[in-house]
This record gives structure tokens, sequence and C-alpha cells, in this order.
């Protein structure tokens, strides 16, 4: 057994005492996700708000354009596809520019005015450039009840920046997030495709030198092939 109970992740405490974070999360025995999208029924769900990312990537091809085939295959029209589509494009260059929702138009024949109507109506499509780890603090009922806006000021005062922005360094923006959906383990914060929950002003400053650790790590070695692999 561990010495140290499990402090919970991913909001499982239980009696588990001998479980990893790694455990919990599933990241232990996920491995890494094929850049064509493996199997076509799981193509339109992978992680899209990633920390490995190029703006100026081309999109929709080699392995992606796979990727896209297998999207469009699992719809009963192309327009079905569009949010896994642009899904896909965030993935590839970290948010939708108006040349990429252009592109998405053209391949799923829709007009542009389409796609910039969906791709606005959705929060979790960025439509300006954002920092490598995109820090989502909820800020609704259950989270605001404890203490989610003191979250958020200790963020931006730890980052030295304000909402929206992209921190000095690249590395960090802070939004707020109308509900992340884990109202049992208030304040929750969502950075890229992970949650940290029961966050408090001051777990702060430690997640942010874990993300520092972990994104250092990244640039010593991984590359964009890991980054398929998700945030956990």
């Amino acid at each position: 057994m561990a010495e140290k109970k499990n402090p919970g992740w991913a909001g499982e405490t239980g009696e588990f005492e001998a479980l990893t974070e790694a455990d919990v999360r599933g990241t232990a025995y996920v491995g890494q996700r094929p850049r064509d999208g493996g199997h076509p029924g799981a193509s339109c769900s992978f992680p899209y708000q990633l920390a490995d990312r190029d703006p100026d990537a081309p999109l929709f091809e080699g392995d992606y354009r796979a990727r896209f085939e297998k999207i469009v295959s699992r719809y009963p029209n192309r327009r079905a596809a569009l949010l896994p589509v642009l899904a896909m494009t965030q993935e590839v260059r970290g948010e939708l520019s108006a040349a990429s929702m252009d592109r998405v138009a053209e391949l799923l024949e829709l007009s542009p005015a389409y796609v910039r109507g969906v791709a606005t109506f959705y929060t979790m499509y960025n439509k300006r450039p954002v920092g490598r780890y995109l820090i989502q603090v909820c800020t609704n009922v259950a989270c605001n009840l404890c203490g989610a806006d003191d979250v958020v000021r200790a963020f931006l005062e730890a980052l030295d920046t304000e909402p929206g922005e992209i921190a000095e360094d690249g590395r960090f923006t802070v939004i707020e997030a109308e509900c992340l959906g884990a109202c049992g383990f208030p304040t929750a914060v969502q950075v890229n495709e992970r949650y940290f929950e029961n966050v408090t002003p001051g777990d702060v400053p430690a997640i942010l030198d874990r993300l520092r650790r972990e994104d250092a790590a990244r640039s010593n070695g991984a590359g964009r092939g890991s980054a398929q692999e998700g945030e956990g």
C-alpha cells in the first residue's frame, strides 16, 4: 500500500490508497492516439486542445486527411461532420482562423458563413491564438460559491496577465468557463484536456509549476508525435 493516502484525481479519492494519478486518469494504459484516427468509430472523439500545435501547419494532409475521411464516413452527410472536423482543425493549429474555417467549408461543401456561424456559437473553439496551456476556471454556481473568483484572480496575478491574453512566456492563457460539469469537486479547472479538482488559490503555484515542468520536458524531446497522447 502507498504510504500516503490518495489525495484524489479526476474526483476519485475512495479507499484506493495505492492508485497513482496515471491509474485514475487512465493515462497509464491509453497509449498513443494515432493521427489518422485509428478505428473510424474513434476518429471523431480525439482531444483537440493540445500543447503541441502549429498555426501554420497544413490541414487535412497525410494522416489527417485519412482521419478526415473516416470522420466524414460516420455521418449521413458532410455537414453533420462539421463539429469534429473543426475540432481536428483546432488540434492541428490551436485555433480556428478565418483561413482555416474557409478550408473546412470548402471540404465539407458548406458556405464560409455557415461554418463561421457554427464555430462562433461554441466557446470550445478558439477564434484567436491562445497559450500552449489554456486554463479554464469554472465560475458557475457550485464553483463560484467555493471561491472560483479567487482562483481566477490567483492565476491572473501569478502570470501577470489578463483574461484571454497570452502570458508573456507564451505558455498560458486564463479564461473563465461557464460550467465544466464537475460540480461535485469545486473549484474545477480544465487545462487543455485535463481536469484539476477542488482547486483553491493556494494550489495555483503548484499547478503552474507542474505545467512548466511538463512543458520543459516536452520541449526537450517529445515533439508533436507525443501530442496525440493527449494531456492526461
